[in-house]
């Protein structure tokens, strides 16, 4: 049984999250929450703690004066990052999945960890309550304070949660991995290219990963749980502009008042602002998209 090491007292995201990863990776392990230097010697693993990096001796702290390095966009690597960039690979098997979940989940913990802001307060001073927020509540309070043994259960509370978290977003991105590759295949084969079929329930994520480079491409056909939309693919990742917007009279319309405006007798719905809109059938969301781009 490994024996994992991590410091003692208040806990944060990247120990918990560090955890989580070690005991998924290696089973029944035991979790020691200390600062004593014997107890982190003796340990198999040891992190957040130390004050050493050294994955081949299986050390993965960052408090040292000149931490543990950073990432080519600046982020500094925490317990959380160290542990992701050894062990990563033996959760994912693959090192796509690896740099995505380093990118959406671990970057962000290891971020507020080395004090580094990637957001901002923009108004009354609220913040989002988030995995910190979660983390939060489970510390002791001051009516709890020195209760060690409610503190280890609370840490390893998390622990457990978090590694739920992290089992389904491995399975999420393995999924969404297969869905790139499905979009890729249909663009490549399709005759017509500005608007594409995609037969599955698919994100405008999973999307634009592949038809960012494809601008020729105005609309995506895809299921809309029992129904199906035309889906306006935007100019940019990032931005919210459509390439072509739905007619402008079909904004907001629904049901009766969408089908005689629109001519598509079991079109259900547009949204307010014009990237989407659902029919029935796969044929009355080919004719909506058609529409459009005429």
């Amino acid at each position: 049984m490994k024996k994992l090491v991590t410091h003692s007292g208040k806990f944060h995201a990247d120990d918990v999250f560090a955890t989580a990863v070690l005991k998924k990776v290696f089973g029944e392990v035991e979790v020691v929450r200390s600062r004593d230097a014997e107890v982190i010697a003796a340990g198999d693993i040891v992190y957040d703690v130390g004050r050493e990096y050294n994955p081949e001796t299986k050390r993965f702290d960052h408090h040292q004066s000149k931490g543990a390095g950073k990432r080519e966009n600046g982020i500094p690597y925490a317990s959380f990052g160290l542990v992701w960039m050894t062990y990563g690979f033996d959760l994912c098997g693959n090192q796509e999945i690896v740099d995505d979940i380093d990118r959406r989940l671990v970057q962000p913990i290891d971020a507020i960890d080395n004090g580094v802001s990637i957001s901002e307060s923009t108004e009354c001073g609220l913040y989002d309550y988030g995995i910190h927020g979660i983390v939060s509540a489970y510390q002791c309070t001051w009516k709890e304070a020195g209760e060690t043994e409610k503190q280890y259960r609370n840490f390893m509370d998390l622990v457990s949660f978090f590694s739920d978290v992290l089992k389904r977003e491995i399975e999420k991105a393995h999924h969404r991995l297969e869905m790139v590759e499905l979009i890729e295949d249909i663009y490549t084969k399709a005759q017509r290219k500005d608007i594409l079929e995609v037969p599955y329930h698919v994100t405008i994520g999973s999307l634009m990963q592949v038809l960012e480079s494809h601008k020729e491409v105005q609309f995506v056909i895809c299921k809309s749980n029992t129904n199906w939309k035309a889906l306006a693919l935007r100019k940019e990742a990032c931005s919210f502009e459509n390439r072509t917007s739905l007619p402008e009279a079909w904004a907001g319309k629904r049901n009766e008042e969408l089908q005689e405006i629109s001519g598509v007798d079991d079109a259900l719905f547009c949204h307010n602002a014009l990237f989407m809109a659902v029919a029935k059938s796969k044929e009355g969301a080919w004719k909506l998209a058609e529409q459009a781009v005429r």
